[in-house]
């Protein structure tokens, strides 16, 4: 079902966006570490720039990780019902069941955090101290696919101090010696870095630390979100089994039960108090999940080993059961609506039509390109970029006149063809075009052409002819074309400081 689902499903926006980064040849990019970008550059090398080139290392790193997942369980339960059990929720959550296919850097984290936790187990289970090196290279390799992987610091560190080994791997080389790996394996970042004023990682510090007013919006955006990536049933038993893991865990000084429980409670904290505020993205919390899944395994293992009460532990199993059976039914009732069903019953906030159909909008674009002599594609979003670059396949020269720090070391995309000549200016309604008021740009109306995705009109873009103005594809960072939107600030704000920015 995901390889379908993988093939047929239009590429979303940040899935097109990705793809542009494979073509590049840069040590890292503003948003995100590179893995992503060669994950996808392994697909496409394989079977061309599709769907499923794009997504063809993703759909490998499912069953990697659920290898990871069932082993991990195993070798700490000695149970193949358990590592089975592990591998059963992650197949019956969305996220992981059917949306997995949906290439992304979390993606990219997910296999190599396992990866990461699987030799700590390891180091646990045998005492050898080498699995320290495995563990700092997995580690490197997380963080070089997002940098959200610093989450997982607070539960090594509890894996090492909560024990009554702290003094033991304190004094030795190898913990350090880890650390050491995994800083080296993520130096392409730290010198993409270094050459640009450490851009991603203030970009990623201004999206952590914007302030905002209490929202329950935001609140229950969150819940919900995980509810239903999770799963309503799967969710409950998953956080409650990783509370008794903790509680376990810290009362026994068990290091995997440390491990496991913070890796899944301190990030799921942190979210649900930036969602009191913050809309947290979809993708963030992906990286929990498969640790909370092996957290549940294990406990439902344990609890009739630690002469728990008969009805807990038949109510575990219970409960678990209907997670993985209800999980399993909305997975496939997904796919198919997705697939099969020619309806749209959620109108502008369905997720994947909310992306989809941007053909028609190339489309319409390349043809007005030939109408009124455009040699180039001019845009203010990194979005309509993305899509236009993807469905055009660089037949012609596609640019981001703005937040040009998203484009630090990439190629020459074709100065040639725009310097001099006309551009297509296409945008979102409503268009927002102040920016280029401070320039020599002439704007001129061509017309507009919607974007539609089984017969619901979900967007509407403006096309218009950009002359007298050449875009400055390397501007300092003074500039307000070099500055890449506060995507932790709402739109209103982010016009205010553009325009404030032109008057100066």
């Amino acid at each position: 079902m995901r390889w379908v689902f993988a093939s047929v499903l239009e590429l979303r926006t940040d899935e097109a966006y990705y793809w542009t980064w494979s073509k590049e040849n840069t040590l890292s990019f503003l948003d995100h570490p590179p893995m992503i970008a060669w994950f996808i550059r392994f697909g496409t090398s394989i079977f061309g720039d599709t769907n499923f080139g794009v997504r063809f290392a993703g759909l490998l790193a499912m069953p990697i990780s659920q290898l990871l997942l069932a082993d991990i369980v195993r070798r700490v339960t000695r149970d193949m019902r358990a590592a089975l059990l592990a591998v059963l929720m992650m197949e019956a959550a969305l996220y992981y069941g059917l949306l997995m296919a949906k290439v992304a850097p979390d993606t990219a984290l997910i296999p190599f955090e396992l990866a990461m936790v699987w030799s700590l187990v390891r180091l646990t289970e045998s005492g050898d101290a080498r699995w320290w090196l495995a563990a700092g290279l997995f580690g490197g390799l997380s963080l070089l696919s997002k940098l959200t992987a610093l989450m997982l610091i607070p539960a090594i560190a509890a894996f090492i101090l909560v024990p009554d080994w702290r003094l033991r791997w304190l004094r030795s080389l190898y913990p350090w010696l880890a650390v050491l790996i995994a800083v080296v394996v993520f130096s392409p970042v730290l010198i993409w870095n270094g050459m640009h004023d450490w851009a991603s990682f203030r970009f990623q510090f201004v999206r952590a630390t914007a302030a905002h007013d209490f929202n329950l919006r935001t609140l229950g955006d969150y819940i919900g979100l995980q509810l239903g990536q999770v799963g309503p049933v799967l969710l409950p038993v998953v956080l409650f089994a990783a509370g008794l893991t903790a509680w376990r865990g810290y009362r026994h000084r068990d290091p995997v039960a440390v491990l496991l429980s913070t890796a899944v409670l301190v990030p799921f904290g942190y979210f649900f108090w930036k969602s009191l505020t913050l809309r947290v993205g979809d993708t963030w919390p992906m990286f929990i999940w498969p640790l909370g899944f092996a957290a549940a395994a294990i406990d439902i293992a344990m609890r009739p080993r630690e002469s728990w009460p008969a009805w807990m532990v038949k109510g575990s199993i219970f409960w678990a059961n209907i997670a993985i059976a209800s999980g399993l039914c909305i997975v496939v009732a997904v796919f198919l609506y997705y697939t099969v069903s020619p309806w749209n019953f959620i109108g502008k906030t369905d997720p994947i039509g909310g992306e989809a159909g941007f053909a028609q909008v190339a489309s319409r674009a390349e043809g007005e390109m030939q109408n009124s002599g455009a040699t180039w594609i001019a845009t203010t979003d990194y979005r309509v970029y993305a899509m236009l670059r993807w469905h055009l396949r660089d037949r012609v020269p596609v640019i981001q006149i703005n937040e040009r720090s998203r484009f630090l070391s990439f190629r020459d995309p074709g100065l040639d063809r725009i310097a001099g000549h006309a551009g297509l200016y296409v945008a979102r309604e409503p268009d927002d075009a102040a920016i280029l008021a401070s320039t020599t740009a002439v704007l001129t109306p061509l017309g507009q052409v919607q974007r539609v995705w089984r017969g619901r009109v979900m967007d509407t873009y403006v096309l218009k002819k950009l002359s007298g103005w050449t875009p400055d594809l390397s501007p300092p960072p003074v500039s307000p074309f070099y500055k890449w939107r506060q995507l932790a600030e709402d739109r209103a704000v982010y016009r205010h400081v553009v325009l404030a920015d032109t008057v100066r």
